[in-house]
């Protein structure tokens, strides 16, 4: 007589999906590094800051839309048009010829991982046994890009919404991760910086930890997403930890 699985064992988490830029790659470091060098120093960081919020802006326009998913490039260039537009701004405009901004668009291809992030991820996979995956808003040649500038090589897969046809936090961008994956969402867990994501993510049934990042949910209430996801943490540091325990 065959013996029934506990519901322990049927929802053993099999997988970890990643968001990749904020949450697992310091971007900040290597944009503001790539920013015109007669651009005041003590405003760098405010304004990448409002050109990434921008690109976010930007997104969930396309989102709302139901447009067709735009090349990553695209929306960095033209929520940084749309940044250097505002009047706070405009003095500023003029040392951001087209070549400047060609180099700064090309700079978030080539980012470097929060220094955590490479021990967590090569953990879950050879301490816990996870699968662990890309699952991001982008583009496949940009992901494949950012893997390879950042050093993080032990993924198995890269999802980009280009080539899930569909933006996150859509259901069915998460639905054809798990399609793909032939997982059930309870068995999966989403890895983010991002409340949006995690929202996404809740909804369809997956497993969600958040990562605080201070470049990242700068318009989210920090308080209140600690009452959200499965878990809530300052760094990856236990994060394999962490997922175990879910």
């Amino acid at each position: 007589m065959s013996q029934q699985q506990s519901p322990a064992a049927t929802n053993k988490i099999k997988a970890v999906c990643f968001d990749f830029v904020g949450t697992c790659l310091d971007w900040h470091s290597t944009i503001i590094a790539a920013l015109p060098s007669d651009f005041a120093s003590e405003s760098k960081s405010d304004f990448i800051l409002e050109w990434r919020q921008a690109y976010f802006d930007r997104n969930d326009e396309l989102f709302s839309s139901g447009s067709q998913v735009e090349d990553v490039d695209i929306s960095y260039r033209r929520a940084l048009e749309e940044v250097l537009g505002r009047p706070k701004n405009i003095s500023n405009k003029h040392l951001f010829t087209e070549e400047i901004k060609t180099h700064l668009i090309e700079q978030w291809h080539h980012q470097k991982p929060w220094d955590e992030v490479p021990a967590a991820i090569r953990g879950l996979k050879e301490r816990h046994g996870y699968e662990v995956f890309v699952h991001a808003n982008g583009t496949t040649r940009f992901q494949l890009d950012l893997v390879r500038s950042s050093g993080l090589a032990h993924f198995d897969m890269l999802f980009s919404s280009e080539l899930l046809g569909s933006y996150k936090p859509a259901p069915e961008n998460y639905g054809k991760v798990l399609e793909l994956l032939k997982y059930r969402p309870e068995e999966v867990v989403m890895v983010a910086a991002h409340a949006y994501d995690l929202r996404g993510a809740k909804r369809v049934g997956l497993r969600t930890v958040y990562v605080h990042r201070w470049t990242d949910d700068v318009l989210e209430n920090q308080e209140v997403i600690k009452t959200e996801f499965d878990a809530y943490l300052e760094d990856m540091s236990e994060l394999g930890a962490t997922i175990a325990g879910l």
